[in-house]
């Protein structure tokens, strides 16, 4: 069986308010799949519980045969977990490379030279080569967004969460990065858990779909069955972007 990432049953409750209730899901390696759903479906805050960023009400996390419900975000993503923000959060002060290198000594514990040989090689897979040296500070939100998913592929992740990487990209950036997350795929062989909410991007990129509503699952499966489900039409795409 090839490695997987897996959510057991998990649920968290914020005072007295269930916002993610009994969810399953799992990743294979190799494989994306898409977590979609309205606004306050419990999307992000079930990837804040997978990595460990908020404890866990019940249900647990695997990957492979580790369980790691419980552990502290460091020790996640020792694991083989990494994970990108709804909101970018670069070292302005440090140039692009620095950035990256940071995020793979700290994930992995690498010495400086290993850790600027991962950082090079993820600028590379995610065509920033060219940017190495630019100050963070100088960069617009697309690069921004790019460079973070950078830095996650610098810490050599069995499974990459991307928390609406596509957000506040416009379509010629989405259409660049298509190609991009794609090729992650490939090179890597890592498993993909992303969330968004730009349609286009999800529909073309994602092997399989999961689908929360009110913090519970309404619906999986590959993007035409979810497309045609009555109750996704009516909790969150509509009829046109269902047609």
């Amino acid at each position: 069986m090839s490695d997987s990432l897996r959510v057991e049953s998990l649920t968290k409750d914020f005072a007295g308010l269930r916002a993610v209730d009994g969810v399953s899901l799992g990743v294979e390696q190799g494989e994306i799949l898409g977590l979609i759903g309205p606004n306050g479906s419990g999307k992000t805050t079930t990837i804040n519980l997978i990595t460990g960023l908020l404890n866990i009400t019940s249900g647990r996390v695997m990957v492979g045969d580790q369980d790691i419900t419980g552990w502290a975000p460091h020790r996640i993503a020792r694991s083989g977990l990494a994970r990108t923000f709804q909101v970018v959060r670069l070292f302005e002060e440090f140039t692009v490379r620095e950035n990256v290198e940071v995020a793979a000594i700290a994930a992995t514990g690498a010495n400086r030279s290993v850790a600027r040989e991962q950082a090079n090689r993820a600028l590379v897979q995610m065509n920033i080569a060219h940017l190495a040296e630019t100050q963070a500070s100088v960069l617009p939100q697309g690069e921004e967004r790019i460079v973070e998913i950078a830095r996650a592929l610098a810490t050599n992740p069995r499974f990459l969460l991307l928390d609406e990487p596509g957000a506040g990209l416009n379509d010629a950036e989405i259409e660049q990065f298509l190609p991009m997350l794609h090729r992650i795929r490939e090179e890597t062989g890592c498993g993909i858990l992303i969330v968004d909410h730009d349609m286009r991007l999800i529909m073309n990129l994602c092997d399989r779909l999961h689908v929360l509503n009110y913090g519970q699952t309404i619906a999986e499966g590959t993007p035409d069955e979810v497309r045609s489900d009555p109750d996704v039409i009516e909790a969150y795409l509509g009829a046109e972007v269902a047609a």
